[in-house]
């Protein structure tokens, strides 16, 4: 199965204006955030860098690191002085900064057009000279979430502008409920998701007649750590002959009993995370081959 899946967890915080009730799914993620599969139309080349203020052996083992790094993103990353012609490309530069070395990466499409950078934390003189592999898949690892947001909005951005996109008109899409939450959460989770898909582009509806895509939850609460509950929650998108195109998964924990009643600004903050994964996953999705068979995972 060819999917997208985005992990939204962690820490629970408190908005300001929104008293102290928790706010769990708002933009603090876990371990497992920001691991993101991603069905792309392109491959991503990075080559050894020729401007890092590195020798040879030592440019192609930080572009190794940077790829390795981008496939833990589920990115399709290869290491490569020889970049085919439809490759679009990790350009890889390092500043010197004083005793500190800034590392920068830039995506670039097929053309060689700059499409948007990302800096990682910078790196002491020395430390980059030595060039150990632990430094090196430090900065990678630092790089990488932020490649993956930057490409996949660039992607998006990109889709949203095609004239066959546009002659089509918003896609229509059906809000098919949410099952298993306890307390209002089912219906809750539906009205709000129902809002932002709506703010996305998408034009929202509850029959199946005309649609192109669906979306479904499925909620799952669970024992956590003492005094906490484990509420998992998936997000299913598929398009109109039954094929999933991928999942919106948010994982957290929330204090005994919080959703046993009313979800209220949970269910918004909820919706308004996950819809910004669906549309991810619709747009990725429309510039990919369709398939009878499943793609391998």
């Amino acid at each position: 199965m060819r999917y997208c899946r985005l992990l939204l967890g962690g820490l629970l915080v408190a908005l300001s204006g929104c008293g102290d009730l928790p706010q769990p799914y708002r933009g603090r993620p876990g371990e497992q955030a920001q691991r993101l599969a991603v069905p792309l139309a392109v491959r991503l080349a990075v080559p050894p860098p020729q401007q890092a203020l590195l020798p040879d052996t030592a440019a192609t083992a930080l572009a190794e690191a940077v790829t390795t790094a981008l496939q833990a993103q589920e990115l399709p990353a290869v290491a490569t002085a020889t970049p085919l012609p439809l490759d679009w490309l990790v350009e890889v530069t390092a500043e010197r900064q004083g005793a500190m070395v800034q590392p920068r990466f830039r995506l670039l499409d097929a053309d060689r057009a700059s499409q948007a950078s990302a800096d990682a934390a910078p790196v002491t003189l020395r430390d980059w000279a030595e060039a150990a592999p632990e430094t090196f898949a430090r900065v990678a690892a630092e790089a990488a979430p932020a490649l993956t947001r930057l490409l996949l909005q660039v992607e998006a951005a990109r889709k949203a502008t095609d004239p066959q996109s546009l002659a089509a008109g918003p896609p229509r899409l059906r809000m098919a409920g949410v099952r298993g939450a306890p307390g209002d959460g089912n219906a809750a989770l539906a009205a709000r998701m129902r809002d932002f898909l709506g703010g996305q582009g998408f034009v929202v509806q509850d029959a199946a007649d005309g649609a192109q895509y669906a979306v479904e939850g499925d909620v799952v609460v669970a024992t956590g750590t003492p005094g906490q509950q484990r509420v998992e929650i998936q997000w299913i998108v598929s398009r109109r002959d039954g094929h999933e195109l991928g999942r919106v998964v948010q994982i957290n924990e929330v204090p005994n009993g919080r959703l046993a009643r009313l979800w209220g600004d949970i269910a918004y903050v909820v919706a308004e995370e996950a819809a910004n994964g669906v549309r991810t996953v619709v747009a990725n999705a429309q510039a990919a081959p369709a398939t009878t068979q499943p793609a391998t995972q």
